[in-house]
């Protein structure tokens, strides 16, 4: 097994900051890179203020929250992020886009490094081809928000080594997370359940069977959710589940993993959910109003 002790986040975004918060609490040094300064300075910013939050509920303390930010580095280059232990890609969910990051930051990788992605739904084994070390790639999931959800995915692709395997399930724990091992299929386990309800919740208001306030009540007081699926499809991001339901419409050729044309519609509009402001809630108020 490798040991870590450095970590590279590629995306500095809402998955990216939560996975640098969580492995530099854990007493990891972390390298946060993204696409511009600014993007970084953004998820740091944004570590920072989650960070205060989790002092003012009592979870840690200041100097637990001051060394953290003390191990986060920015990195705007890929060059320092080869060099970690464990290079962690975090950005948005395309399948090309992440192969991209990995053909480039291979040049500056060294030897020994472990490669993973948090991809939520593209497949591992994909991924890894378009590495240099298909044995050493591996999937990481962390649920959203990362400093909150327990939950760690384990996706062992094709080619994945048994060494690598039992690192990243050390490197998970040590974090304070639960893992759950998912086979390389679209999706994997969480998002093949949870997405596909989502969609049909987006259906139900597309049919005119209910409107958002009452689908989401109706989940939350009927199948004690603690939030109703549109709500959480707002929370993800629109653009994420209509990626996500591609995923498992192509992967897996069934007609009931068709995105319904409202997701498609609303993602065209840039109605992504809560970080664009409007979704199937309008958030540019002081409280959540339903748009339908």
């Amino acid at each position: 097994m490798s040991e870590i002790k450095t970590v590279g986040v590629i995306g500095a975004g809402q998955m990216g900051s939560g996975i640098a918060h969580v492995c530099a609490l854990a007493g990891y040094d972390v390298l946060l890179h993204d696409i511009s300064k600014d993007r970084i300075d953004a998820g740091l910013v944004l570590i920072e203020k989650n960070l205060a939050r989790q002092v003012g509920r009592g979870i840690i303390d200041d100097a637990a929250m001051a060394g953290a930010l003390s191990r986060i580095k920015p990195a705007e280059g890929l060059e320092a992020v080869g060099q970690a232990d464990l290079a962690i890609e975090a950005a948005t969910e395309n399948e090309e886009t992440k192969k991209a990051i990995f053909r480039n930051l291979q040049p500056h990788l060294r030897p020994d490094t472990l490669l993973a992605s948090n991809t939520s739904s593209i497949s591992i084994t994909r991924l890894a081809s378009s590495t240099d070390r298909p044995e050493r790639f591996i999937g990481l999931h962390f649920m959203n928000p990362v400093p909150l959800m327990k939950l760690v995915e384990i996706i062992r692709g094709i080619a994945t080594d048994v060494p690598t395997y039992e690192t990243a399930v050390a490197f998970a724990r040590s974090l304070g997370k639960i893992t759950s091992n998912a086979e390389d299929f679209p999706a994997f386990i969480v998002n093949r359940v949870l997405v596909p309800m989502i969609n049909e919740a987006i259906y139900t208001l597309y049919e005119g069977v209910g409107t958002v306030d009452a689908i989401d009540t109706a989940m939350k007081l009927g199948a004690n959710h603690p939030m109703g699926p549109l709500e959480l499809g707002d929370f993800i991001g629109l653009d994420t589940v209509l990626s996500i339901m591609n995923v498992l419409h192509e992967g897996l050729a069934d007609s009931k993993y068709r995105p319904c044309p409202l997701l498609v519609k609303y993602v065209e509009a840039g109605w992504l959910g809560k970080k664009a402001g409007r979704g199937f809630y309008d958030y540019r108020g002081e409280t959540p109003v339903p748009t339908r």
